[in-house]
């Protein structure tokens, strides 16, 4: 049974998101159980996330998961705008509330650094190339 969509099209920190993580190269979106997940051979980053909380879903749609080497992930831990999400959590990736006050400059740091993490060696040569 496929999952519901869990966003919405029209959303503009979305298009953010989108406009962010497609600009890298390869980059494409495909939706994965029910959210936007922007990937090349693997996913850096998913737009909306979810945890458990004593028990309950807590939904945070208007997110960000990346995927970040230990050192950055640390140090964003302790940003009250971050949550471990579920499933992807103990794989290393944290989840980012976003909202129209985020700083574009700041998610496409976390977006590209996401990135590198986990895209192939050609397509980050590719990127360092461009300058970016």
């Amino acid at each position: 049974m496929p999952h519901p969509q869990m966003f919405d099209d029209d959303d503009p920190v979305l298009e953010r998101v989108r406009t962010i993580a497609l600009a890298l190269p390869g980059a494409e979106e495909k939706v994965s159980h029910g959210r936007p997940a922007f990937h090349t051979v693997k996913v850096p980053c998913y737009y909306g996330g979810a945890r458990k909380v004593d028990g309950a879903w807590e939904q945070h749609p208007r997110s960000v998961l990346v995927h970040l080497p230990a050192a950055e992930r640390a140090a964003l831990a302790e940003d009250a705008r971050s949550f471990v999400p579920a499933y992807l959590g103990p794989s290393g990736w944290l989840g980012i509330d976003l909202d129209d006050r985020t700083d574009d400059a700041e998610l496409a740091e976390l977006v590209e650094e996401s990135y590198r993490t986990v895209a192939p060696a050609r397509l980050i040569a590719e990127l360092e190339a461009r300058g970016d």
